[in-house]
């Protein structure tokens, strides 16, 4: 496992961290980066079912806000920003890990998605990033930094992803168009790539262990990245270092993404 340093880099700064799952989310190694910098976290979950794998990581974390979000039901999202407003009055990094498709439309072919199977895929995975972006704007007036989650089959055929490439190609077009459009606010929009990961959301994919495998004998490191390295990676986007960086997708995936 790749070794977080100890520092300051982010202290005093608000981080808002959406998509933890389990200790295994690449959500929460960006969370327990932030936190390992100084930052302090506002942690989701998704549901009741999903409470007892996160609120200890919440609590590991020392979250002062914790609290359900499931982007497909109406107001939750807007009642976290709620919270961040009342409990801190300002947010300074928001990070998006979150993807959905129906398994029937993931794992079957794209010529043969279902329009609503494709809708579900594009509302959780995509838009939502943008109706997090419309809602950290205001809380934002110093600038910020806005992150989310892709993947190299947004850009490249990658067998089996199916569906979710076109889903994420929508994503990666989406953070330059915010990144554009939140410029002049001095909020920075970016999309961080890594390579394959054993979470739970990749384990939907068809042969995913076939791809594991594949990834660490075709990496130029010649093994597969942890969320730890995702993490500093989004910690680096969101420092002063990256001041004059936005609209970038960064590849984390030991050089895999490189390969012909």
């Amino acid at each position: 496992m790749t070794r977080i340093p100890d520092g300051q880099a982010l202290l005093g700064k608000r981080a808002l961290v959406l998509g933890v799952a389990n200790a295994h989310s690449i959500a929460y190694g960006c969370a327990r980066v932030f936190h390992r910098l100084g930052a302090q976290i506002a942690l989701t979950y998704l549901n009741e079912k999903a409470r007892p794998f996160v609120e200890p990581l919440a609590r590991e974390l020392d979250a002062p806000i914790f609290a359900p979000c499931d982007v497909q039901n109406p107001g939750e999202l807007e009642g976290v920003f709620g919270q961040i407003a009342e409990c801190w009055g300002g947010l300074d990094i928001a990070l998006h890990s979150i993807a959905f498709a129906p398994r029937q439309d993931l794992q079957g072919r794209l010529v043969d998605s279902s329009p609503e199977g494709f809708r579900i895929a594009m509302d959780v995975s995509c838009h939502s990033f943008i109706r997090m972006a419309r809602l950290a704007e205001p809380l934002m007036p110093d600038g910020g930094t806005l992150l989310t989650m892709s993947y190299h089959g947004a850009s490249k055929v990658v067998p089996n992803y199916n569906l979710m490439g076109p889903v994420k190609a929508a994503l990666e077009s989406a953070v330059r168009y915010l990144a554009y459009e939140l410029g002049k606010q001095e909020i920075r929009v970016h999309a961080v790539s890594p390579g394959p990961l054993k979470t739970r959301a990749a384990s939907g994919l068809k042969d995913f262990d076939l791809l594991l495998a594949e990834a660490v004998q075709r990496s130029p490191i010649g093994e597969l990245v942890d969320i730890d390295d995702v993490g500093l990676t989004a910690a680096y986007l969101a420092t002063p270092y990256a001041a004059h960086l936005t609209g970038m997708t960064i590849y984390v995936d030991g050089g895999l993404s490189i390969m012909a």
